[in-house]
């Protein structure tokens, strides 16, 4: 068999040199959106720099709340880039929540997943409802995290907060970055790097339902790591599906959460509104 080129396989930024203009567009639709959005800025989360969320309202205050977990590779990336997320969920009458979070190498990747956890309790402590967590790249890989995790620890949160969500463009294998440039920020080793690989640890319990989503045109590996935990999860009981968006690439994937009507999203907001999130029948989208 032909070795895989890692580095080729994840260095996402080399495999599409256009990130540049793409990441420039996201921040003007995101500094537009901050302005225009119903929203609550800067809201802490707990004691660090970063430990921040914005949430954009929608309209009813009854709404279901989606959290949006941006990506980066755990080691870039700030919420106030990724604020257009929330545009069109916001006209499908679903509130977000998009929070920041510390970077490696400052922190671990699994100590993001406990300031992401935190915050979700935040969340819940603030407004009562549970979140349909959706998340890009790391983001993904969070979200993942976020399902399979137990919220015991945390007085006056359910133990069992988090019941869906949607991964986009996760990493859930992390050994394979361990000899990529990738790992020079994030410091895996073959053993931090299976304690943070979601595919590899307890899975989530029975009746959660997660969307595993990757762009058509992404590398055969986030394809791989795409099926690998829906087939795996699946198997255990979780509602789980891997959803390829035929003609992305794993930063024009993003662009589909704000396509009206496109699958990525619809697929997003019937997940707010399926039974046991909310009592209302989901919307058409806008």
């Amino acid at each position: 068999m032909t070795a895989i080129d890692y580095e080729a396989e994840y260095n996402n930024r080399q495999r599409v040199p256009e990130h540049v203009e793409i990441n420039e567009r996201w921040a003007l639709l995101a500094a537009a959106y901050r302005l225009a959005g119903d929203s609550r800025m800067n809201q802490p989360y707990g004691k660090r720099e970063r430990q921040r969320y914005d949430i954009f309202h929608a309209a009813d205050e009854d709404a279901p709340l989606v959290a949006y977990i941006h990506g980066g590779y755990w080691q870039r990336g700030d919420r106030k880039d990724y604020s257009f997320v929330a545009r069109e969920l916001n006209a499908n009458g679903i509130t977000v929540a998009i929070p920041s979070y510390s970077l490696c190498p400052a922190v671990s990747v699994m100590e993001i997943a406990d300031e992401i956890q935190l915050c979700l309790a935040a969340l819940w402590k603030q407004t009562g409802k549970r979140p349909v967590v959706v998340g890009h790249s790391a983001g993904g890989h969070l979200t993942a995290e976020m399902l399979a995790r137990d919220w015991s620890g945390f007085a006056g949160v359910p133990a069992d907060l988090v019941h869906r969500g949607c991964a986009i463009s996760g990493a859930f294998d992390l050994a394979p970055l361990i000899g990529t440039s990738i790992n020079e920020a994030v410091g895996l080793t073959s053993g931090t790097a299976r304690a943070a690989s979601p595919l590899f640890r307890p899975p989530p319990s029975k009746g959660r339902r997660f969307i595993a989503a990757v762009g058509g045109d992404e590398s055969s590996e986030f394809l791989r790591q795409g099926r690998a935990i829906a087939d795996g999860w699946s198997k255990v009981g979780v509602d789980a599906t891997c959803q390829v968006i035929a003609g992305t690439n794993h930063f024009t994937v993003v662009d589909e959460l704000i396509r009206p009507g496109s699958a990525l999203l619809t697929a997003i907001v019937a997940l707010a509104y399926e039974p046991g999130a909310d009592d209302t029948e989901p919307p058409k989208t806008a």
